[in-house]
């Protein structure tokens, strides 16, 4: 049986331990930002990019992984590959009645309905025809409300949303 080979890679940007590393052949985009401990308080968690020569080869979004088990995006490395964890995009604080109440990152524009499935739903004693957010800017403090299937988005001006749910006697 042969022997593998390593492989230098480079973890550069908002890394919380950015660095070169050497890692096995078999290693892939996953293992070596876990290896440098994962994004850092202002990383990015949905834009890491693995760079070969001047090109992205790939982008990934670890909510994808962590969430639905998606892999898709997540390569082989190979030797002189960079990996670029940009500054962390517009987030929001999730609140309420909800099973996982934490501050996410956006991509793009969101609706209530992408915060309510980050956050894990609804808890089973929250009644979800009762259920509204709440989105809160620093433009709008006082926040305006909508229904949880509404149209109310999140969007860069977006700092925190509460999700309202009225339990179920």
């Amino acid at each position: 049986m042969g022997q593998l080979r390593a492989v230098q890679v480079f973890i550069v940007g908002h890394a919380r331990r950015p660095g070169n590393y050497t890692v096995s052949s078999l290693s892939t985009l996953v293992n070596a930002v876990f290896a440098a401990g994962g994004p850092s308080v202002s990383g990015s968690m949905r834009a890491i990019q693995l760079k070969r020569g001047a090109a992205v080869v790939t982008e990934l979004d670890l909510y994808d992984l962590l969430l639905r088990g998606d892999t898709r995006n997540d390569l082989r490395l190979q030797s002189g590959d960079v990996i670029f964890i940009p500054p962390v995009g517009n987030t929001v604080g999730i609140t309420g009645e909800i099973r996982r109440p934490a501050i996410y990152e956006l991509k793009g524009e969101s609706k209530a309905s992408d915060l309510l499935y980050l956050a894990g739903g609804l808890l089973p004693d929250a009644d979800p025809r009762t259920a509204t957010v709440e989105w809160r800017s620093a433009r709008s403090p006082s926040g305006d409300a909508d229904p949880v299937g509404g149209a109310g988005r999140a969007d860069s001006r977006t700092r925190h949303a509460r999700i309202h749910a009225v339990r179920r006697l």
